[in-house]
């Protein structure tokens, strides 16, 4: 194993500013929303056309020594943020994880228990695609500490994969997922629906192979053409209609509740206990660090939220980081009180449940009666149930979100 960059050597630097921060080490972490830890891994083998992430294909190997002496300097320099809390979980993401070593992993992850208070039970999550698939490798990433795994499966299709780019084949997805299964006990896999020249039998036929393996979360994407990307360009031919596209997915959400899994987020779908517990922290407006290039974070106070975005480019943001000057920080941004409704509201709705009254305040500190006009305004469309200790959708609004959280704007 590689050598460990020492515990806690930014605390040297504890009055000079971190990140272009002033360093307002915080011991006060009651009342704040539970931290979670996002990790990204920029390359991948080959960029998809419908990708808009910040991924980037590599030629060669991947330049882990630089990644990881990087990883450690970017983290570094948000430990006095969070001084005395607690992750509660962790998720790397990408691009493809999955081409680390596992030499890599294990640093990454020993890196991670030196330098955070990590919870016991903390979900760590590494996203992995089905083309970089190793057994061996799956078996060492669980020794390292990582216990559950999402697959970029996308289709069972060899036609559809084709048209998405995709570097594996359908006998490659189900091996990864076996793989996958052996190595953790907790498994996503990702499909995409509205497929080009996608019916509701095929898109049942795909659903179906998903939940064959005893699937307990799964999360189902719509495909669009977003911009900047080779689909926004070139679109593919013979996409599902509006009607169709709505038809399927009313059938996955019957599909899905049959085989015992909830629709609890609008591509979420989940077995009882099996929630993404990373990405429910998101929604309910939890706090978050992101390391690595182009990762975002954001992090509450006793007086205020900010928002923070890193230097997109690899090959910049690893020359920046290990200066520990700040400069690898693209964005740094306080979250204005007139901001925060929609920000909050962007996320909980997407909750199938929605969220307690009582969180609105929390995690906002703001009182619920300063959007006492858009709520009145979202019950009266009918747009936003009527129990009055929820903030939750109705079947109407959850079927016209975008509306309904546009009226919080």
């Amino acid at each position: 194993m590689k050598e460990i960059i020492p515990v806690f050597p930014a605390l040297s630097r504890s009055k000079k500013q971190v990140g272009g921060m002033v360093n307002r080490a915080v011991s006060f972490t009651h009342g704040l929303p539970p931290l979670s830890l996002y990790i990204h891994v920029p390359w991948c083998v080959k960029k998809c056309p419908y990708c808009d992430f910040n991924s980037h294909a590599q030629k060669g190997e991947l330049p882990e020594e630089r990644y990881l002496n990087a990883l450690a300097a970017d983290l570094e320099q948000t430990l006095p943020l969070i001084w005395g809390r607690q992750i509660h979980t962790v998720f790397i993401g990408g691009g493809t994880p999955s081409l680390l070593s596992a030499q890599a992993v294990e640093r990454l992850m020993a890196m991670l228990r030196n330098y955070l208070n990590l919870w016991p039970d903390t979900e760590v999550t590494l996203e992995a695609n089905p083309g970089t698939a190793e057994a061996l490798r799956f078996k060492q990433y669980a020794e390292s500490g990582i216990n559950r795994i999402s697959l970029g499966i996308q289709s069972f299709d060899d036609r559809a994969l084709g048209i998405l780019g995709r570097i594996h084949d359908s006998s490659q997805a189900i091996e990864a997922i076996e793989m996958a299964q052996k190595a953790v006990s907790r498994i996503n896999l990702d499909l995409m629906y509205a497929l080009p020249g996608q019916t509701l039998a095929s898109c049942q036929k795909e659903i179906e192979t998903a939940l064959s393996f005893g699937t307990e979360h799964l999360s189902l994407y719509h495909l669009t053409m977003e911009p900047n990307t080779v689909f926004a360009k070139y679109p593919p031919s013979d996409l599902p209609d509006d009607d169709t596209s709505a038809a399927l997915q009313d059938m996955l959400i019957e599909l899905t509740a049959l085989h015992g899994l909830e629709q609890y987020e609008v591509s979420a779908y989940a077995r009882p206990g099996a929630r993404a517990k990373h990405n429910v922290n998101y929604w309910e407006f939890g706090d978050y660090i992101g390391i690595g290039p182009g990762a975002h974070g954001k992090l509450s106070f006793h007086d205020r939220i900010v928002r923070t975005a890193k230097v997109r480019n690899p090959e910049s943001w690893m020359e920046k980081a290990v200066l520990h000057d700040g400069s690898h920080l693209a964005e740094e941004r306080e979250l204005q009180s007139s901001d925060l409704p929609f920000e909050f509201m962007l996320n909980a709705l997407r909750l199938k449940e929605g969220v307690p009254v009582s969180r609105y305040e929390e995690r906002t500190s703001l009182s619920l009666a300063g959007i006492s006009r858009p709520l009145e305004e979202a019950l009266k469309k009918g747009l936003l149930d009527a129990d009055p200790m929820r903030i939750k959708a109705s079947p109407l609004g959850w079927r016209f979100l975008n509306d309904l959280q546009g009226l919080f704007l």
